[in-house]
């Protein structure tokens, strides 16, 4: 699936962003929470974007900063509240956003591994991106856990789970 060419006139300096992402990130770079998890999600939530309405900004940084404070791949219940922290403690720095922006951010990053699926649209998509990568772990993403309609439709189900096992299987 191809994503539109939309830009937002948004300050970001996504090439800083990831380096001082990589320098600090704690876990394989190359792993199931790495580089390439953060890409298909940015690439699912942005496709996801395209019917939802969500904020693409909001969607780009939820992409970088939601696994970016995992100290382990597998249980780290406050992963997702360290990445927001760190966002907070970013914005400036490497990229701008409103506040509104911001609060959108935080919350997705905070409940994105609670399984919750009520939130605002721009928040439902970011949990929506993030949960149709799960093939890269072995799971197989349940429309009951998923939050949009755009997320729950078999061509974007089968797309993005394909994407996640062809990663999956390069290994």
């Amino acid at each position: 699936m191809e994503i539109s060419r939309k830009n937002t006139s948004v300050n970001f300096d996504r090439a800083s962003l990831l380096k001082h992402l990589r320098q600090r990130f704690a876990i394989n770079w190359h792993g199931a929470h790495g580089a390439s998890h953060w890409a298909r999600v940015r690439h699912i939530g942005l496709v996801l974007a395209e019917t939802t309405g969500a904020n693409v900004h909001v969607i780009e940084l939820f992409a970088f900063f939601h696994d970016s404070c995992r100290v382990n791949e597998y249980t780290d219940h406050n992963h997702g509240k360290r990445g927001a922290e760190l966002a907070i403690k970013l914005r400036g720095k490497f990229f701008e956003a409103t506040d509104t922006e911001m609060d959108l951010l935080v919350d997705a990053c905070i409940g994105h591994s609670d399984g919750y699926v009520e939130a605002p649209v721009t928040t439902q998509t970011c949990w929506d991106a993030d949960r149709l990568d799960l093939g890269r772990v072995g799971i197989k993403p349940n429309p009951k856990y998923l939050c949009t309609d755009a997320a729950k439709a078999l061509p974007m189900l089968t797309w993005a789970y394909q994407r996640s096992v062809a990663w999956r299987n390069s290994r």
